[in-house]
């Protein structure tokens, strides 16, 4: 086997001969290991950590530690690493993404950098598809590391602060990428620095790389909270939707799922309101509304981007067919599509920490994955994530036929195609696998199946509960299973006795998707291991993948076609033509990632600066909080200052100085009638108010309970502001595309309108800290002297 690595790392790239010679390394220490005890094994792990303690780096350890691993896998497993796992683990380990086919047992490969990882202490997050995969894989790769005596933890959702803290404090910790996120999100929402559960991110390794970091790009992380009340203002533009007709009222835009009002449509709106423009800036809440209404109304579609579950919208993750378990739409499109289906309308949340998955994971110091299908992504995975691509052998060679697509001229040539395909197989004893993209389409094709008298199981959303059973039956006999793509990743279909006589499993896809990687995630599910099987697309040109490609160009090729009796297109090159098609979606979906990355950047340049804020004050000591407090009256008072000193007043307007100061001088027990004549001495009386801040500032300097009042009072501020600031960002970039039709840069434009108002909101924050906190001195006043009055 070793051999047939070497040459392909020779053919692939001469950098691999390094690894090469690591997997070599790995084996000639097998023998050595074989001959220790377990405890001697396990005491490995302090041997390591002395070393890297003494100088010596992960590169200097590496294949012992592989080889450790290896040897542990073989008495706790019962699983020997592979040649070529081997050289899985080194690629992730050197923070690079190794593609690897379905079935090569990456799980497995994890287990050597986790390692190696974990004994530099700084915690090693591994990344897995869903909850699901991330407990198994605590469960049985758990074993092993804490056989070599390292510590395990599982971080899913539903569990406490303590409980996640426990497991983010263990050497190797195993979730999902959404929980991760989350809790970097809620971390920098905590009012004291103990209730945080992260501890860094400094090691990563991600399952299904490709799915978590393209994928799912688009998708930002939000941590909302409950907004206002707009029940009966969704119920009523659902109402006025229902009646509007595409092309005449709005026009709908598929490559980016978004649709526009025409002239007409906003007249009607209009009317119905009793306004004159409803894109006027006092009527930006009415056109948010009406905008969320017309993408539930004409955009989000029933078992394709949503399920009703209980009364309930659940969101399908379209890349996996799985309900995205506990997110919902957000900026009022969950409520819109709930008024949309006649559903009891949900408290509408306003955002109050938000972060992109791509932006979540560029925070780690080393990144890596796992996957069977990043090859096609290579650029963008290098581009925005700086991580290489490394194709590894398969253990046994690939014996699985991937025929030819068959594409049909319609949906309904194409699924009496499916139907006969599916009895011919299906006669002679083969299991098949029907790939479909929705639930809406798997339950129509299911209906055809049943007239033809197939006997089938759908795997589904709507079906998730019996998922175990489904799938450990899809490999047998006799057996036809109809999926979304729930069945295209991270599924491992066992053949079933004489099944590989037979042939193994046939997979039909019934869809092109947007990305050539999730076809080959489909077709990865048949041929593992160097099991037989085979796989053929049977496609229409009316399927969805057609609606994100230009309209003319798709009908001048219609035109063209020719097609057999059966509605086969025979010509001109459908394959080409499918091909151009897809590579064309891929593309412009890979624009719609790069143009959020983009859009994100600022904000994402901003979170930082306000983490590091909040950060510093959770970190002061109680005792000496009143000095940050006192910096930000600094400031708010310097700019008072050169706002109101002479060289910056021409003719001043004593009425607005006044009003603007008096606040902050009566708070310090001045008269009204110091306040009178104040030109020309605005400058030295804030300097005088300083003073005494700093005085008042060192009688609270021991007082605990003070300074924890002071503490939640100013990340309260910083965070109400945030909040505010994030909430406007986000209506900014709804109509910033706008300005590209201008001939203006949008990207240039955001960073400008996000800069300003950064500012604004800094200075926001500085005076309403200021402003609230003399408040609330004044009224302490007030009532220690009225408090007195009464005495006497």
């Amino acid at each position: 086997m070793l051999s047939s690595v070497k040459k392909f790392f020779n053919e692939s790239s001469k950098d691999l001969k390094r690894m090469y010679k690591l997997v070599e390394a790995v084996n000639r220490l097998e023998g050595k290991y074989e001959r220790y005890t377990d405890q001697e094994l396990c005491g490995m792990k302090d041997r390591f950590k002395s070393a890297l303690e003494a100088g010596d780096n992960i590169a200097g350890i590496q294949a012992e530690a592989f080889a450790v691993v290896r040897e542990a896998s073989k008495r706790v497993l019962n699983l020997r690493h592979h040649d070529v796992q081997l050289a899985g683990g080194f690629v992730l380990s050197e923070g690079g993404i190794a593609q690897m086919n379905t079935g090569e047992g990456k799980t497995l490969v994890s287990t050597l950098p986790s390692y190696l990882h974990a004994l530099c202490g700084n915690g090693v997050h591994i990344i897995t598809a869903n909850e699901y995969l991330a407990r198994r894989d605590k469960e049985l790769m758990g074993q092993l590391h804490e056989f070599l005596g390292l510590t395990v933890g599982l971080n899913i959702s539903q569990m406490g602060p303590s409980a996640k803290r426990e497991a983010y404090a263990a050497d190797i910790t195993y979730g999902t990428a959404t929980e991760f996120g989350f809790d970097y999100l809620r971390d920098n929402m905590v009012y004291r620095r103990e209730e945080k559960v992260q501890r860094g991110h400094r090691f990563a390794i991600v399952d299904e790389i490709d799915s978590v970091l393209i994928d799912e790009a688009r998708t930002p992380l939000v941590i909302a909270g409950r907004a206002s009340d707009g029940t009966e203002l969704h119920q009523i533009t659902a109402q006025i939707m229902k009646s509007f007709i595409e092309n005449d009222d709005y026009e709908i835009f598929v490559e980016s799922k978004s649709a526009f009002f025409t002239d007409q449509g906003a007249s009607k709106i209009e009317e119905a309101f009793g306004i004159d423009n409803m894109y006027g800036w006092e009527h930006q809440e009415l056109l948010h509304n009406v905008t969320q209404a017309l993408k539930a109304q004409a955009i989000m579609k029933l078992d394709v981007d949503y399920i009703i579950i209980d009364g309930k919208i659940a969101i399908i993750d379209k890349f996996t067919g799985r309900v995205m378990e506990g997110r919902s739409f957000s900026d009022g499109l969950h409520q819109a599509i709930e008024a949309k289906e006649g559903l009891e309308i949900s408290e509408e949340n306003e955002t109050q920490a938000m972060i992109t998955v791509q932006n979540y994971f560029r925070l780690y110091h080393s990144l890596s994955g796992m996957t069977g299908s990043a090859i096609p992504s290579k650029s963008e995975f290098q581009e925005i994530y700086q991580l290489s691509v490394i194709e590894i052998p398969t253990n046994k060679p690939i014996i699985r036929v991937d025929g030819d697509d068959s594409i049909y001229k319609d949906e309904t040539s194409k699924i009496s195609k499916i139907v006969t395909e599916v009895k011919r197989i299906h006669d002679g004893g083969r299991p098949i696998l029907i790939g479909t993209t929705s639930i809406e389409q798997s339950e129509r094709i299911s209906v055809e199946l049943k007239k033809g008298r197939i006997k089938h199981q759908i795997l589904n959303a709507k079906t998730e509960e019996d998922e175990a059973e489904i799938i450990a039956n899809a490999g047998q006999k006799n057996q036809v299973m109809l999926a979304t793509n729930m069945a295209g990743r991270g599924t491992d279909i066992i053949l079933g006795n004489d099944v590989k006589e037979l042939g193994g499993l046939h997979i039909i896809g019934t869809e092109r998707h947007e990305s050539r990687r999730i076809d080959m995630q489909l077709r990865g599910r048949s041929g593992r291991q160097g099991d037989p099987g085979s796989t053929q697309f049977i496609i229409s040109l009316e399927d969805d993948l057609f609606d994100y490609y230009d309209d003319d160009e798709i009908n001048r090729y219609i035109k063209k076609i020719k097609t057999d009796e059966n509605g086969l297109v025979l010509g001109p090159a459908p394959d080409k033509f499918v091909k151009k098609v897809q590579e064309t979606v891929e593309q412009t979906n890979q624009s719609s990632r790069y143009h959020l990355l983009k859009l994100e950047h600022a904000l994402n340049e901003q979170s930082k600066i306000i983490y590091v804020m909040r950060d510093r004050i959770l970190d002061m000591e109680p005792g000496r909080m009143s000095t940050i407090l006192l910096e930000y009256i600094e400031k708010y008072m310097t700019r008072l200052t050169e706002k109101y000193s002479p060289e910056h007043i021409v003719e001043p307007d004593f009425l607005t100085v006044n009003e603007e100061l008096s606040l902050v001088f009566l708070s310090l027990g001045w008269q009204a009638s110091d306040l009178q004549d104040i030109d020309g001495q605005v400058v030295g009386k804030v300097l005088d108010a300083l003073g005494e801040l700093e005085s008042k500032r060192m009688i609270f300097q021991d007082d605990v309970e003070w300074g924890n009042q002071l503490r939640a009072f100013m990340l309260q501020q910083i965070d109400a502001n945030w909040m505010k600031h994030l909430g406007h960002m986000n209506n900014v970039k709804e109509g910033i595309g706008l300005s590209a039709y201008g001939q203006q840069d949008p990207y240039t434009l955001f960073e400008k309108a996000a800069l300003s108002q950064f500012n604004l909101l800094l200075r926001k924050i500085e005076s309403e800290i200021s402003i609230r906190f003399m408040e609330y001195m004044k009224s302490s006043q007030e009532d220690a002297a009225a408090l007195e009055g009464e005495e006497r």
